[in-house]
């Protein structure tokens, strides 16, 4: 059973949840997890050449194999991260979806269980529109969208963090200052868990 997580991550928020995400996806019995990060935009790269903080969490990701179209065509679930841009994915994760049409095309990602995480620089940041504008193109994809239910701990809260019914979530702060709360990274966990369980039981 192969589950993949793909993320894109700027500022390294995005990168802790996915490692949370691939740890719970790997503690479901049968499950080998992927991590795989969207490529960079050129632009980007320019920009941002001579942004220590940037460079670094970067760098911190080169060992990280870019995603492909056969790494989304293998899989038999996947989950997906992607900082929040004005409440939708960014256009990195954006190009990666869009790119997907011969996929599309075959039905080759039908049937498949997908999960979603983000962040957002502050409490009203956009969290809850990225992750349920990020289904809609998986929904095209014909693929089972799962999320967190509210029986997981730390899900009924009024602190500011993240965690939602849509998807994992965290934030990050206006600067970039704040990490993700343990509770952030275990209800990522159990995101990750949950999407492996739900695709072992549909192949059962």
């Amino acid at each position: 059973m192969k589950i993949l997580v793909v993320y894109y991550s700027m500022y390294g928020h995005v990168l802790q949840l996915a490692r949370a995400v691939e740890h719970g996806a790997k503690s479901v019995s049968d499950a080998v997890v992927k991590l795989r990060r969207v490529a960079e935009l050129e632009e980007v790269l320019k920009a941002t050449a001579t942004n220590e903080a940037i460079v670094k969490v970067r760098e911190m990701q080169a060992d990280i194999p870019v995603c492909t179209l056969d790494d989304l065509r293998d899989a038999d679930a996947v989950l997906f991260g992607t900082p929040t841009r004005y409440g939708n994915m960014t256009a990195q994760m954006k190009q990666l979806i869009d790119s997907t049409a011969r996929l599309w095309l075959q039905g080759e990602m039908e049937g498949k269980p997908a999960g979603f995480f983000t962040s957002t620089a502050s409490t009203h940041g956009g969290q809850e529109t990225t992750l349920l504008t990020m289904m809609v193109p998986l929904l095209h994809l014909g693929m089972l969208i799962v999320g967190v239910p509210y029986s997981t701990e730390g899900m009924i809260h009024t602190e500011a963090r993240g965690g939602t019914p849509y998807g994992a979530s965290t934030i990050a702060g206006p600067r970039g200052e704040l990490q993700p709360t343990k509770e952030d990274l275990a209800i990522a966990t159990v995101l990750g868990q949950r999407v492996a369980a739900v695709c072992k039981k549909l192949r059962e």
